[in-house]
């Protein structure tokens, strides 16, 4: 079996912005100093897309994981906000800059065969007139934050919430 190598780039960037993160979960910044100590798990990164009343998030019908933000596998070469930005795209053909903080550091298994792993999630605001260009089998939809959606991650969606107020309280819109 060919071990997944993440490379000292990415490492160095996910070590960054899980410090500078809004949230932090799971203890996300000590598993992170101990997974360094070995070889580590691909990372994982993805988007919290709200529109520009914050009352909205951009989510993505995955197969078996339900409703869940723009995201997957940060690849060779790139970091977990490089990752972001082209899983946005590629999932959903929004093109958008990210906000400067990561929104949130957490431990986490996407698949029950597999080991936990850093994911990263940034956030963006865009128009909600924006245009969708999905992955085939893989629909996009707006979905509100003051109802919930079916996600094999349950606490998305209060995280997401938390965030929105954040990002809410700190533009003077609460």
């Amino acid at each position: 079996m060919i071990q997944n190598v993440v490379d000292e780039r990415a490492v160095e960037a996910a070590v960054h912005d899980a410090e500078q993160a809004i949230a932090e979960f799971d203890g996300a910044c000590r598993w992170l100093a101990a997974a360094r100590q070995g070889p580590m798990e691909p990372l994982a990164a993805e988007v919290w897309v709200f529109d520009k009343d914050l009352a909205r998030v951009v989510l993505v019908k995955h197969r078996w994981r339900g409703w869940v933000p723009p995201g997957g596998k940060v690849e060779a070469g790139e970091t977990p906000c490089e990752g972001a930005t082209r899983e946005l795209f590629e999932e959903t053909g929004v093109r958008a800059k990210l906000l400067p903080e990561p929104a949130a550091v957490a431990v986490r298994s996407y698949h029950p065969d597999w080991p936990v792993t850093l994911g990263l999630s940034y956030a963006a605001v865009v128009d909600a007139a924006a245009s969708f260009v999905p992955e085939a089998g893989q629909p996009v939809a707006w979905k509100r934050l003051d109802e919930g959606w079916e996600s094999y991650f349950p606490d998305d969606l209060s995280r997401i919430r938390q965030h929105a107020a954040w990002l809410a309280d700190r533009s003077g819109r609460h």
